[in-house]
């Protein structure tokens, strides 16, 4: 669980990233999760776009991803969704304590 402090943070490294994913009509479906996992082991830090034509809601569909790759959910902001989850491998991202 992030703190406040934490989320904050991320938020700040997550504004100048580009949206790596699109969810468009297809929407969150098995392989676009092991994609996401994948990427998420890689970057630790990134963003996901939600198309207009989905019929996805980016909240509900940002808390599915998150509950299916173990990752955190920092902020939902429009159509876009930042998540995080520590690398087990890739460490770049150090967090602030509290």
């Amino acid at each position: 669980m992030l703190s406040n402090n934490q989320k904050k943070y991320l938020k700040k490294l997550a504004h100048p990233l580009k949206p790596v994913f699109q969810v468009g009509k297809i929407g969150v479906h098995d392989q676009f999760i092991d994609e996401i996992d994948h990427v998420l082991e890689k970057r630790e830090l990134i963003k996901i776009q939600f198309l207009q034509n989905t019929f996805e809601d980016p909240a509900a569909a940002g808390e599915e991803i998150c509950a299916r790759t173990k990752a955190e959910l920092v902020q939902v902001i429009g159509h876009t969704a930042v998540l995080f989850r520590r690398s087990k491998e890739h460490k770049r991202i150090e967090l602030p304590k509290k």
